[in-house]
């Protein structure tokens, strides 16, 4: 049977209402207000299903856009330093809200309770996202559980509550969630297991937040993240996807057409025959369109396959590609193209294309056949919550609360690496020696776990490439500094040519002056200066006019409030410096 979309059911509540329109300033969905709604089960679901649009969707990988992962052409505001107030929008709409709250003040219209339990803790698992992306993005937002009259003057011009206020209602929200909403697994719809993956997301990041910005009271937050995760993670059934082929199954996991359940606890569908499609092949591959590429500090940061680490060999930073991703974690040549890649559905090597990607180091994650490489024409689900980042979550909460156990580690982060072979990681001896490569990026860690913090970074970093957590990882780690270190690429001693996948045939040829007489097929030609620039070092440099960036730590963590909503709630204040 035909799995459901979760942007196709959303689509069908475009019926009730409009989502172009902010619902502080409207009746409240004025088309379903008579006795004839509200009745019976398909009510709530036809109702409900207008939720999911709060999900993103091709977007995904803005997280990792925004921040130190994905290297494009062009520079994101926040990693230029270039954020500004915007007039009106920023991320500051409540129609979601409204809709919810409007839900939930009539749900229980319908006489079933066992239908309008799980329907009441869908409702308010939505509300706890909808504030939970408000709390990353603002801070301090005003906690709203009714819906406001359009002549409730005191409501619409409400101050913002403190986070610690909005938190703790998110987490009663999730608990009743959790407490309330049917234990089935489906990749496209909310269930009990989803309410536990955010309750221990959530957990996580305001512990965290709290806890790197010497504020007391962050291990209530930890504790609950653990608790959250522990308990998915005992009675939940998801394992993290194996079928024995660690050289393949990361990559598989991907590049699955509909979302491994097995795994993937929420997932965005698309599918061809809906019509629902996004961009990521012709993103990764397209010469004109981003160009993104991995930078040289994530790449390595990969382990060698014996567990050891790459930077600490000699002149780690000048050793070519080919010899650079040689015994790597293999995840490492199931995210970028590596010597002997070869396309899904196809058995041509191909050799990284520096044409579509800044720094040299080409995506492959998502990426599948060809015949989906047109704008907008992928059909590979994106997950929304999986299985590995809730064990990276009760491993991270567990070393930050101090009471992490090697037999913590065996039942999270051991799993993960043993998916692709990876030795396990020993806590004795990642607190013994930590690696200082990691140190020097995230400087704010300082306790007696630094070193195994450092390594379940590392994990999470690599695990979930491209998954949408980096900005918001940067930011409750309090490491804004990060976003100014260098931004490199490949390695490339000198001018000349280049066989990047070691087949025998040239693949790039950099020259500097006039462009060579030979003219050879299947080569990619580089002007350095105009099409390529390297540092120093010798290192690609995809954005040499911004070697000097800034990161604000008293502003840069939140963004700003809109300058129209300012004014219309004089309530409201500015977040600092902005």
């Amino acid at each position: 049977m035909k799995k459901y979309s979760i942007l196709f059911l959303a689509v069908l509540a475009t019926t009730l209402t409009s989502c172009s329109e902010d619902f502080l300033d409207r009746t409240p969905l004025s088309e379903v207000t008579d006795e004839n709604f509200f009745q019976k089960e398909s009510d709530l679901i036809l109702f409900s299903n207008s939720f999911y649009r709060m999900f993103p969707s091709t977007s995904i990988y803005n997280g990792d856009s925004s921040s130190d992962n994905i290297i494009q052409n062009t520079l994101s505001e926040e990693m230029r330093g270039a954020r500004t107030v915007p007039t009106t929008g920023g991320g500051w709409s409540w129609t979601d809200l409204r809709n919810i709250n409007y839900f939930l003040a009539n749900y229980e219209r319908v006489p079933d309770k066992n239908v309008t339990k799980h329907y009441g803790g869908l409702a308010k698992f939505f509300r706890a996202y909808f504030y939970f992306e408000k709390v990353k993005r603002f801070g301090d937002v005003p906690w709203y559980d009714y819906v406001i009259d359009p002549n409730d003057t005191a409501s619409l011009e409400k101050p913002r509550d403190p986070r610690s206020v909005v938190v703790d209602n998110i987490m009663k929200d999730l608990d009743f969630a959790i407490e309330n909403m049917k234990p089935t697994k489906s990749a496209y719809r909310i269930s009990k297991w989803t309410a536990l993956a955010l309750k221990a997301r959530v957990g996580l990041f305001e512990g965290t937040y709290m806890k790197y910005r010497g504020l007391k009271g962050y291990e209530k937050y930890l504790t609950q993240a653990v608790e959250a995760a522990d308990l998915l993670m005992k009675e939940s059934g998801y394992k993290v996807y194996s079928t024995g082929k660690p050289e393949k199954d990361y990559l598989n996991l991907f590049a699955s057409h509909s979302a491994i359940e097995q795994e993937v606890i929420l997932a965005r569908e698309y599918s061809t025959e809906l019509n629902i499609k996004h961009n990521v092949n012709y993103y990764t591959i397209t010469s004109s369109y981003g160009r993104p590429g991995m930078p040289k500090d994530l790449v390595n940061s990969y382990l060698m396959k014996d567990g050891s680490r790459f930077t600490d060999k000699p002149n780690y930073n000048k050793i070519e590609f080919a010899q650079e991703t040689k015994d790597r974690d293999l995840r490492l040549s199931q995210t970028i193209r590596t010597p002997k890649y070869t396309r899904i559905g196809g058995n041509i090597e191909l050799a990284p294309d520096l044409s579509a990607s800044v720094t040299g180091y080409q995506l492959i994650k998502y990426v599948t056949e060809a015949q989906y490489d047109t704008n907008s024409a992928s059909i590979v689900d994106l997950p929304l919550f999986r299985y590995a980042e809730v064990l990276l979550n009760y491993a991270e909460a567990k070393a930050e609360l101090g009471t992490l156990t090697q037999e913590d580690l065996d039942k999270s982060i051991n799993v993960i690496r043993a998916r692709v072979a990876m030795p396990a990681l020993v806590l004795s001896a990642a607190n013994a020696t930590p690696d200082q490569y990691l140190a020097n990026q995230y400087r704010n860690v300082q306790n007696t776990n630094k070193g195994v913090i450092l390594e379940i970074r590392r994990e999470r970093r690599i695990e979930l490439y491209m998954e949408d957590h980096r900005w918001e990882d940067i930011v409750r780690w309090k490491e804004g500094q990060k976003l100014t270190q260098p931004i490199e690429g490949m390695y490339f001693p000198n001018t000349g040519s280049y066989d990047l996948d070691q087949n025998g045939t040239v693949d790039i040829h950099i020259y500097d002056g006039q462009k060579p007489n030979e003219n050879q097929k299947g080569v990619y030609y580089v002007k350095l200066g105009r099409d390529l620039n390297l540092s120093t070092n010798s290192l690609v440099e995809p954005h040499p006019t911004f070697r000097t960036r800034v990161f604000k730590e008293e502003k840069d963590y939140l963004y700003p409030i809109p300058i129209q909503e300012l004014q219309l709630n004089p309530n409201l204040k500015q977040n600092p410096g902005w």
